[in-house]
């Protein structure tokens, strides 16, 4: 016999749900389990490792203009850094139904930023080419003009130094020691030697114990000091700077970034920031961890091994460090995590230590420059 349930008060069914939650302040996108706290009308987010936050109703925001109709950034109205990135259709369905504001718009914070607004408005030609910019990518990465590539590359780096500062001071700061500098530079000349990249390339360390290191869209390529103080040999550095040298050359940091932020967020970035800050953020942890296709990474792996052997540089250094940072570290850190995560990972690492090596092999760096670039950040260098 089959009835009716008639559910008696104004209580709704309990909420549950999952997104992605990026505090703003350190790199990364964590699994994060939702609930609703009925009683204090807020929504609690639980991710591991963190105090629950909690974000009322009323002030929970949806980014504008975002490029997927599939999945929804959330904000709320007095962080002005954290981001829900919700993808899982009952999700979105509950929270839009539940969010009373979702869509309402912030109240402007500044003339300078509707001023800035009136202008955008009036490149109406250029808003158009950006809203196609989700679904021609590839192509457009090829016509972008290398200014507007620098200063998405520039705006991405800023809010990286920016979000891993740990003291709420001052960005993270950039390791310039002189000699440490020289370092990089003989290293970095000696692989452009007869690259042909787009634009001129800008290798920089981040003062930072992440083993990682990532390109960013306009010939920049960025090393942390976690990643130098783990190689135990000049090679292997030169060996991820090559890899990252290689998605500079195919322009993969720039199409990885189109695709991943609205036409606004895109504009903002390459008009000064004046639309895109959510967008920036999103792409930070967006390009930190890029995961590029299988063909990208290919490409990449390629273009590095051939730069390696151009400049007489053991090929089989850049296999070696990976495979050793994953037997060292389990999990795989930063930078490896897009190298070692596909599929065909070991036939990776087996091509690069079969690599055909030049007759005459020399170091990436002598042993006076290779202790420079390991106190780049000024600090005496790890013992190695």
């Amino acid at each position: 016999m089959s009835g009716t349930v008639i559910h008696i008060g104004a209580a709704p069914a309990p909420f549950a749900g999952t997104a992605l939650y990026l505090d703003g302040q350190t790199a990364g996108l964590r699994p994060a389990q939702l609930r609703i706290d009925e009683g204090a009308g807020v929504l609690v987010i639980r991710a591991t490792g963190m105090t629950p936050p909690r974000w009322p109703l009323a002030d929970v925001r949806a980014i504008p203009d975002q490029a997927d109709p599939r999945r929804m950034v959330l904000a709320v109205t007095d962080d002005p850094v954290a981001r829900l990135l919700v993808e899982d259709d009952e999700t979105l369905r509950l929270l839009r139904a539940r969010c009373p504001n979702l869509h309402r718009r912030p109240k402007p914070r500044g003339l300078w930023r509707l001023f800035l607004w009136a202008l955008a408005a009036l490149g109406a030609v250029a808003l158009i080419v950006f809203l196609l910019v989700p679904l021609l990518a590839n192509r457009l990465a090829e016509f972008l003009p290398p200014e507007g590539e620098r200063a998405l590359g520039e705006a991405t780096l800023d809010q990286v130094r920016h979000a891993m500062d740990t003291t709420g001071i001052a960005p993270l700061p950039l390791c310039e020691t002189g000699a440490g500098q020289a370092a990089l530079a003989a290293m970095t000349d000696r692989l452009l030697a007869r690259a042909d990249l787009p634009y001129p390339l800008q290798v920089q360390v981040l003062d930072h114990p992440l083993i990682n290191a990532f390109a960013l869209p306009g010939g920049q390529v960025v090393l942390f000091r976690g990643l130098i103080e783990a190689a135990e040999h000049p090679d292997e550095i030169a060996g991820v700077l090559a890899h990252e040298i290689g998605h500079v050359a195919h322009r993969d940091p720039t199409r990885i970034a189109l695709r991943s932020a609205g036409s606004v967020g895109v504009l903002g970035l390459l008009f000064g920031d004046f639309a895109g800050g959510a967008a920036v953020l999103f792409l930070t942890e967006r390009l930190i961890s890029a995961t590029y296709t299988r063909e990208a990474e290919a490409g990449a792996d390629d273009y590095a091994l051939s730069l390696l052997a151009e400049a007489s540089i053991d090929p089989g250094a850049l296999g070696v460090f990976f495979e050793r940072l994953r037997r060292d570290n389990g999990e795989t850190p930063g930078v490896l995590a897009h190298f070692m995560d596909h599929p065909a990972t070991l036939d990776r690492i087996e091509k690069a230590a079969n690599a055909p090596r030049p007759d005459a092999l020399r170091p990436a760096l002598d042993a006076a420059q290779w202790q420079a670039l390991r106190g780049i950040c000024g600090a005496s260098p790890p013992p190695g």
